[in-house]
């Protein structure tokens, strides 16, 4: 069982709502950055660690992202998949036509854009560190005309009111979140792996031949993008999510293929596939 898991903080966010799913007996250690949940796990602060990795509305988060590809040796060990329920908060008393600043993290200000567009087209959107600061700028505001989109456990911390419930502009916005820790999960039969690679010389159809070694194999790629290598203009590490376990015959050895083409590669990790539940 989990015992102290840290989490992408400060409390109220979707975050640590992913993180009391995970561990709802465990310890939670909020951390202030993704790279401070990771340091945590590193250091022995906590033996798990909960970040967000993609959203199915803005994409993957590339915080997440860059630090498995340059900055840890951690595993992705879990995967998690937690629906985003956007909440409109004020201060007690506000009212819809005092707004004129609304905060909140990027990414929820991306997800509902035309929400903020139509009813709120005279106010200032403004970027905060997380939608539960953003809870925390209005408590500590004097002014009425201030809100922030966050969780509705964010209200109850900050003390603040729910004017709208479900602002974001698609019903189906979801958030995956993994389980950073030091080794991965051994098999199970329903699995993912998550990886990187790349190339040092950029020559027509390098990316087509790697792939092709799962296609070849019947390996289901689940996802698959790419980011600068921070090196060079131009030069990029692919990203590939894939069914099944690193251990699988198949995959082992369409890993190792593709191993002895690319300059780089890098296993972030086999984990059970997030499955719904049905309650």
């Amino acid at each position: 069982m989990p015992g102290r898991v840290a989490y992408f903080g400060p409390a109220g966010t979707f975050t640590e709502e992913a993180a009391l799913r995970y561990a709802p007996h465990g310890e939670l250690v909020p951390r202030p950055t993704i790279a401070a949940v990771a340091a945590a796990v590193v250091a022995g602060e906590a033996q798990e660690g909960v970040v967000p990795i993609e959203n199915s509305l803005e994409g993957s988060v590339t915080d997440t992202l860059d630090l498995l590809i340059h900055q840890s040796n951690l595993f992705i060990q879990r995967e998690l998949v937690l629906p985003i329920v956007h909440c409109l908060l004020v201060r007690p008393g506000a009212r819809e036509e005092d707004i004129r600043v609304i905060y909140s993290h990027p990414q929820a200000l991306g997800q509902c854009r035309d929400y903020l567009e139509h009813r709120f087209p005279q106010a200032s959107a403004m970027a905060a560190m997380s939608t539960a600061a953003a809870a925390e700028q209005v408590q500590k505001s004097d002014h009425p005309t201030a809100a922030a989109i966050g969780t509705a456990r964010a209200a109850e911390i900050y003390g603040l009111s729910v004017l709208a419930r479900g602002i974001q502009d698609n019903p189906a916005n979801v958030t995956r979140f993994v389980v950073l820790a030091h080794t991965d999960h051994p098999p199970t039969g329903d699995d993912k792996t998550s990886l990187c690679f790349s190339f040092s010389n950029d020559t027509p159809g390098l990316l087509y031949a790697a792939l092709g070694e799962f296609a070849r194999r019947g390996i289901n790629l689940a996802k698959v993008e790419s980011r600068p290598t921070k090196q060079s203009l131009g030069q990029y590490i692919f990203l590939i999510d894939l069914h099944g376990h690193r251990e699988d015959p198949e995959i082992k050895e369409a890993i190792r293929r593709l191993q002895a083409q690319a300059s780089t590669l890098k296993i972030f990790g086999s984990y059970p596939r997030y499955v719904a539940s049905n309650g």
